[in-house]
């Protein structure tokens, strides 16, 4: 019988989050806030209220966040115009991850506080996240251990020009 040897599985950009989990000074959105918009600091665009930013630890590609400019912990601690605004740009943000990663489908979600599972509890925002049949499997269920299939730099690129073509007259 042949011997099935043991495969690995590199992913190397692991290694910031495991050395820096739980020693985060201040909130992640509001420093990044604070540089230039960038592939970076993953911020794809601003807009009065909120801005938009990849998710460093995405679950698929395209795996962004809506944010508002307050660090607020909840929906109902936000100004009406600032909850209306993030929901312009889910729905915009949306279209544009149908035209570039042409997705089976979306997972829009917030989870408020710790216990609803939010990471940043801290500063309430918005996942968008492209689904298609099959981007979970044995490797998520089993290996706890997710793969993409392009990088965030690639990522950024292809969400940034996604944006920018839309701006354009």
């Amino acid at each position: 019988m042949a011997e099935n040897p043991l495969k690995h599985l590199w992913a190397s950009w692991r290694i910031k989050y495991i050395q820096n989990a739980g020693n985060a000074k201040g909130c992640v959105f509001c420093s990044a806030l604070e540089a230039v918009d960038s592939a970076e600091n993953l911020i794809i665009t601003r807009s009065e209220h909120a801005f938009v930013i990849l998710n460093k630890f995405p679950y698929t590609s395209g795996h962004l966040m809506i944010v508002p400019l307050a660090h607020r912990a909840s929906l109902e601690d936000l100004t009406p115009a600032a909850r209306a605004q993030m929901m312009e740009l889910v729905t915009e943000f949306i279209a544009i991850l149908r035209t570039i990663y042409q997705p089976e489908g979306f997972n829009v979600g917030i989870n408020i506080g710790n216990v609803a599972g939010a990471g940043i509890p801290g500063h309430v925002h918005i996942h968008v996240v492209p689904r298609w049949i099959g981007d979970t499997n044995f490797m998520t269920a089993i290996g706890h251990t997710r793969v993409l299939p392009e990088t965030l730099d690639q990522t950024y690129l292809r969400v940034r020009e996604g944006w920018e073509k839309t701006q354009s007259p």
